[in-house]
């Protein structure tokens, strides 16, 4: 059987420019093309403007004010008792509204673990706030100086002249720091965060 179906295999030679182009047609009697139309990975390809899956939730950025204060001072103000040693290290910013919203110890706001200057004192934060998470990441600190002016804090190398945003030497010189206030206004792109319960 498999020797009359090979003898039904023409095969055509086809030259051009001296090179050899041999097709092979085999002839299958009765079977039907089995062979679908439209490759699969063709059938399951997105259209192009077709965008990708969420990942991560919209950051807010917004303005938060109040005081900066170790947790357990917090704790104290309101009446919650918890064992001192576990919580000792948190930083909070307690807002104007009495809300207790505790800081990221990232690049901006290890700051205030480090400088006990920060704390205790009125500010003004521009946080990034995402839904569903207490914790905020500071993005600017504005405190009031001795006039009572609003100033953006940060340090800085006298000797090269770079702000810094952390207590540590100089990325520079290796030098020491000092902590620095400016007078600055605050952004007008940024929006003060909704009281809560609003």
């Amino acid at each position: 059987m498999r020797s009359s179906l090979w003898s039904l295999c023409a095969t055509a030679g086809v030259f051009v420019g001296g090179f050899a182009l041999v097709h092979h047609v085999v002839l299958h009697a009765g079977q039907r093309d089995d062979f679908p139309s439209v490759p699969p990975t063709a059938e399951k390809a997105k259209p192009a403007d077709e965008k990708p899956a969420a990942t991560t939730e919209a950051v807010e950025k917004v303005l938060l004010s109040g005081e900066v204060l170790l947790l357990p001072e917090v704790f104290r103000r309101k009446g919650v008792k918890s064992y001192a040693d576990e919580i000792e290290k948190q930083v909070v910013l307690l807002t104007s509204e009495g809300d207790v919203v505790p800081l990221v110890p990232d690049w901006r706001g290890r700051a205030f673990f480090q400088d006990e200057r920060l704390r205790g004192r009125p500010v003004e934060l521009i946080v990034n706030r995402r839904p569903g998470v207490p914790w905020v990441s500071v993005l600017s600190i504005y405190a009031r100086d001795e006039k009572d002016k609003r100033v953006v804090v940060d340090y800085w190398c006298d000797v090269c002249s770079i702000p810094m945003y952390e207590i540590k030497e100089c990325e520079c010189c290796q030098g020491p720091i000092r902590l620095r206030y400016r007078p600055q206004s605050l952004p007008k792109d940024v929006k003060s965060a909704k009281k809560s319960g609003s």
